[in-house]
C-alpha cells in the first residue's frame, strides 16, 4: 500500500481548498477551546478578591471620573440623548471588548509556549479562547447596563435587538487584530507592553467617553473603529444607525482584516515553536 509523500507546509499549496480545512480544524477543536476559556477565566479570577468584579469596576471608574469632572465644569462634555452614564458606560463596554480582545490575544501564544511545543493542534485556537474571555466580560457588563437603565427608567427601542448582531464585525476586527499581535509578540516581546499601551490612550482619541461635534465628525468618521463602535451604540439609544455607509464598510473590513489574519497565521503557525 503506497504512502503519502510528506511535504512541508502542505497546506500552502491547497489555494483556496485550504478555508474548508481551517474551519474544519477550528470545529474539531471546539471542545479545546472551550477548555482553554475555563481554564484561563478560572485563573484571572481564582485568587482574587473581588473576582469578576474588576470587570465593571475599570469602566466604572473610569466613568465616574468623567462623570465628576463633567459636573464640577472641568471638561465641557456635549449634551447626549440618553443620561451620560449610560452612553459612556455604552461606549466603554463597546471599546473594551475589542481592546481586551486585541491585549488578551496578543499573549496567548507566549503564554502558552510549553504546551504549543509539546502538543499539536491548530494554534488559533488559543487567539479565539482569549477573545472567548473577552465576550464573556461584556456579557457581565451587560447586566450592569441593564441595571443604569432601570436606575435612569431608559427604555430602550426595539431596533436596539439589533446591537446584539452589530457587535459581530467589532469581534471580527478583534480576532483579525489579535492573531496579528499574538504572532508580532512572538517575535518581538515588548509588543504587548506598546500594544497595551496604545489601546489606553486610544479610547480617549475616539468618541467612547464623549459625543461628537459637528466641527470634529469628519475626522471621528475617517476611523473605522468609530463606526463598529457607534453603530452597536446607535441601535441600542435610537434603534436605527445613524451612519449606516459609515457602519457597513467598517464592517466589511473588519471581516477582510480577520480572513486576512487567520490566512496568514495559518500560514506561519508551523513556525511558531521555534519563536518561543
Amino acid at each position: 500500500m503506497p504512502h503519502e509523500r510528506y511535504t512541508a507546509n502542505r497546506d500552502m499549496k491547497l489555494g483556496l481548498c485550504v478555508w474548508p480545512v481551517m474551519v474544519r480544524e477550528l470545529w474539531q477543536a471546539r471542545e479545546l477551546i472551550a477548555r482553554l476559556f475555563l481554564r484561563s477565566l478560572s485563573a484571572r479570577y481564582k485568587q482574587a478578591f473581588l473576582g469578576i468584579a474588576w470587570a465593571v469596576i475599570v469602566p466604572g471608574v473610569a466613568i465616574g471620573t468623567f462623570v465628576f469632572l463633567k459636573r464640577t465644569g472641568i471638561v465641557s462634555i456635549g449634551a447626549t440623548d440618553v443620561p451620560y452614564p449610560l452612553f459612556a458606560l455604552l461606549g466603554v463596554s463597546l471599546y473594551q471588548l475589542l481592546a481586551t480582545g486585541i491585549s488578551s490575544s496578543c499573549g496567548a501564544l507566549v503564554e502558552a509556549g510549553d504546551m504549543i511545543a509539546k502538543v499539536s493542534f491548530p494554534r488559533e485556537v488559543l487567539v479565539i479562547a482569549a477573545i472567548a474571555q473577552a465576550v464573556f466580560e461584556f456579557m457581565v457588563k451587560i447586566v450592569l447596563i441593564a441595571l443604569v437603565c432601570v436606575y435612569y427608567q431608559v427604555v430602550p427601542p426595539v431596533g436596539a435587538l439589533w446591537s446584539t448582531v452589530a457587535v459581530v464585525p467589532l469581534l471580527c476586527m478583534a480576532l483579525g487584530l489579535g492573531l496579528f499581535f499574538s504572532l508580532l509578540n512572538a517575535v518581538f516581546r515588548d509588543t504587548a507592553q506598546a500594544l497595551s499601551m496604545i489601546l489606553m490612550f486610544a479610547m480617549f482619541l475616539m468618541p467612547i467617553l464623549y459625543p461628537v461635534d459637528g466641527a470634529h465628525e469628519l475626522f471621528f468618521r475617517m476611523n473605522p473603529l468609530v463606526a463598529l463602535i457607534e453603530g452597536p451604540r446607535d441601535l441600542f439609544i435610537y434603534g436605527a444607525l445613524r451612519h449606516p455607509t459609515d457602519f457597513f464598510v467598517a464592517g466589511v473590513l473588519s471581516v477582510l482584516v480577520c480572513l486576512i489574519a487567520w490566512r496568514i497565521f495559518h500560514l506561519v503557525e508551523t513556525k511558531i515553536p521555534e519563536r518561543l
